[in-house]
């Protein structure tokens, strides 16, 4: 469509034809009638785009919004009866409506919309579940990392898809996006039954991480990125009062999340009871826990690592439920640490507890 179609948006097909009739009624007998702003240019409609980085993005038919999420195409307009909200929004392909900043929390576990770079190349390159499509913001600049994402993005047939800054920053959930949002199926809940006869990557028994109320996204993220790291097989999640997989706990999980087995269930204390009938020891992180964690007898059979949320620590119930409590070391003032930290530094103290063996020190 040429610039002079901007004058139209808002404008249904009949506005467009009747004045199209009268251009048509006004012009002399056999003489050139000059084009109109509805009518197509001579080139007809736009023949798809290539990003800076060569990648040919999808071919754009007429009545659809340019790569650039700039302008409307003629059956994009809002009439008057119409409401704002009841359609596809401005620069948006198909039908389904996209979600906004304001949207409630993810059903289920979440992790539908991920954010971040390193986020988007683990969501491709790990393939567990499906991805939709790729989202990169026009004005990014050149880094190997963005080639391994449109490479990627192509090689499982994913689209790809160019929108201005201003676009891109109004479907971003994270404060720092880095330029690249993915849309994909959400994270499967894998159930309890199935972690407790999970391994652990080199092979061992189940070594499961149960998270008692962390509500912040991003220590939720940053426990799972440390977890995947520290070989965890399983993490537990309890369904209500804590936080899901949104945009920004898989940013800050950084990939982890395509890595984990997660599973939520409806209560702690009554997981916990499961755990013990399958012979898995609960270990309980906690301020009041009665031996440090570096002390700690961990054998290398079945273990299970409770943390507690931010502030408040193990629920009563919880903490009744571990086999035992240990806590952290603290040498300066402050009489706590982040959640997130406590965790980096209880899983991989554990690790190094059943690598050794017992009589570790």
């Amino acid at each position: 469509m040429g610039g002079r179609q901007r004058g139209l948006l808002g404008r249904g097909r009949g506005a467009e034809a009747g004045a199209a009739a009268r251009r048509d009624a006004e012009a002399p007998r056999g003489g050139r009638r000059r084009p109109g702003p509805g009518d197509r240019t001579a080139r007809g409609g736009p023949r798809g785009v290539r990003s800076r980085r060569g990648h040919r993005l999808p071919r754009r038919g007429p009545g659809t919004a340019p790569v650039n999420g700039r302008g409307r195409g003629p059956q994009q307009g809002r009439g008057k009866g119409q409401q704002r909200g009841g359609g596809p929004r401005a620069g948006q392909r198909g039908s389904t409506p996209q979600r906004r900043r304001s949207d409630g929390p993810p059903k289920g576990l979440g992790g539908d919309q991920v954010e971040g770079r390193q986020a988007v190349r683990e969501l491709l390159l790990a393939g567990t579940r499906r991805t939709r499509e790729v989202v990169l913001a026009g004005d990014l600049d050149p880094a190997p990392i963005l080639d391994d994402i449109i490479d990627l993005a192509d090689e499982h047939k994913v689209t790809i898809r160019e929108v201005s800054r201003s676009k891109f920053e109004s479907m971003a959930r994270t404060e720092a996006p880095q330029g690249v949002v993915a849309f994909a199926a959400p994270l499967e809940d894998h159930g309890l039954e199935a972690l407790l006869a999970s391994k652990t990557p080199a092979g061992g028994p189940p070594f499961l991480l149960l998270l008692d109320g962390v509500t912040d996204p991003g220590n939720l993220g940053a426990i799972l990125r440390s977890a995947e790291c520290a070989g965890v097989s399983g993490v537990v999640l309890p369904r209500h009062r804590a936080a899901r997989v949104t945009a920004t706990a898989a940013k800050s999980a950084a990939g982890a999340v395509e890595h984990l087995r997660l599973a939520t269930v409806s209560g702690l204390p009554k997981a916990m009871a499961r755990l013990t009938r399958a012979e898995i020891w609960t270990v309980g992180l906690d301020a009041g826990g009665t031996a440090p964690i570096h002390d700690l007898a961990v054998t290398d059979g079945p273990v299970a690592l409770v943390m507690g949320a931010e502030g408040a620590g193990l629920s009563r119930l919880v903490r009744e439920r571990c086999d035992t409590l240990a806590h952290i070391p603290l040498q300066g003032v402050l009489a706590s640490m982040n959640v997130s930290a406590a965790a980096a530094v209880a899983l991989f103290e554990v690790v190094r507890r059943r690598d050794a063996g017992p009589g570790a020190d």
